[in-house]
Order: structure tokens, then C-alpha cells, then sequence
């Protein structure tokens, strides 16, 4: 039942035309919260981003995992690389390389991953994250 409502609302953002800004730049600020499908594990995530320059946004976050062990949570600090001028894309679409580095239960842990963003109004839209792990949900524009 998720799969289906995660694909519907994929498939409304790819099918509308809007007016929203998917990253601004300097000042940007975004939230999003989603399902994390892989990496340490399955659960839920949740990150913040600002934008410092036109093509660079810096933020935080953290996943929380339902899993058995110790291993549960990740809190980090996350680097994104915007190339939404480099490949000209429409004002609605953001692409961008992505770096985490944080602490886990037991020590230290990195990620890296290429994400997306499709925004069908000016302050909804949604994302997809995929690399060493996977997350797939919401992203709001503050």
C-alpha cells in the first residue's frame, strides 16, 4: 500500500506544472521526512537543510531503525551538492550528489547518495535518496 501512494505521488509531480522552486539557494530551507529502505537498516528519517550557496546547502539529520539490535539510530551532519544550473534543469527539480557523517550506536558512520526532489507546489514536494542508502518521502519548503 505504501509502494502504490509513494508511486501515485511520483507519478502526479512528474505529470504537473507548477510554479514551486525545488532549491532557491543561499537562505534555501528545506525538511523532509520519509522511510529509510536501506543502509543500517529499515525505519524512518528525517533531515534539515540551508542553503549557503547557489550550488552547495549544508544540514543535519538522523534515522531511526526498527531493527533487534543495538544499532538503531544515525544522527549526522549531511553536504549537498546542487546542480540544478549545471544541467539547466526546470525550476521544479533539484539533483544533488549528497555526503553524510554522523555517530551511530556503536561509533562512527558515513553515507554518500545521489538525491531528487520534485516539488508540486511552492511548499510541498517530495524525494528520493539513493546510495549506500535509500530513503524515499517528503520534502517541505520553510
Amino acid at each position: 500500500m505504501v509502494k502504490k501512494i509513494i508511486l501515485l505521488v511520483l507519478f502526479i509531480g512528474f505529470v504537473s506544472f507548477t510554479n514551486a522552486q525545488a532549491y532557491n539557494g543561499q537562505g534555501d530551507q528545506k525538511v523532509q521526512i520519509g522511510i529509510n529502505a536501506f543502509g543500517y537498516g529499515t525505519g524512518i528519517t528525517g533531515s534539515y537543510d540551508y542553503g549557503v550557496l547557489d550550488w552547495l546547502s549544508v544540514g543535519a539529520g538522523g534515522n531511526f531503525y526498527w531493527s533487534n539490535d543495538n544499532d538503531n539510530f544515525f544522527i549526522f551532519g549531511r553536504v549537498n551538492f546542487h546542480l540544478n544550473d549545471v544541467l539547466d534543469l526546470p525550476y521544479n527539480m533539484d539533483l544533488y550528489p549528497t555526503v553524510r557523517v554522523g555517530g551511530r550506536n556503536d561509533g562512527f558512520g558515513i553515507g554518500a547518495g545521489l538525491g531528487y526532489r520534485y516539488f508540486f507546489t511552492d511548499k510541498i514536494g517530495a524525494y528520493a535518496e539513493l546510495g549506500s542508502y535509500g530513503s524515499l518521502g517528503v520534502s517541505i519548503n520553510l
